[in-house]
């Protein structure tokens, strides 16, 4: 199950595993940012290629008018998918406190 929406604090909240089966739900409500977001990761417990591929795809429209996502509450795990990937160098990315 993965579930994405804001926060009380307006940040983007995501929980669960975002998979392939979950990357239809996750890109329609990615296409709706518009300007600089953070994604809080806290709830989140896995991301396959397919969820990096939508962060990417969202991280490069917003580039092109400027914005950007930054990613916060990062686990151990998540974050060595980042470092691997390479996406510790395209996103600002905060590990889990």
């Amino acid at each position: 199950m993965f579930e994405i929406g804001y926060g009380s604090d307006g940040n983007i909240m995501c929980s669960g595993r975002l998979d392939a089966a979950q990357c239809a739900k996750a890109l329609s409500f990615m296409d709706e940012i518009a300007e600089t977001r953070t994604l809080d990761f806290s709830g989140l417990e896995y991301i396959s290629s397919a969820g990096l591929g939508i962060l990417l795809k969202t991280q490069k429209r917003l580039a092109e008018s400027g914005a950007a996502l930054k990613i916060t509450n990062v686990n151990n795990h998540i974050y060595d998918v980042f470092r691997y990937s390479g996406f510790n160098s395209i996103f600002d990315i905060k590990a889990k406190e």
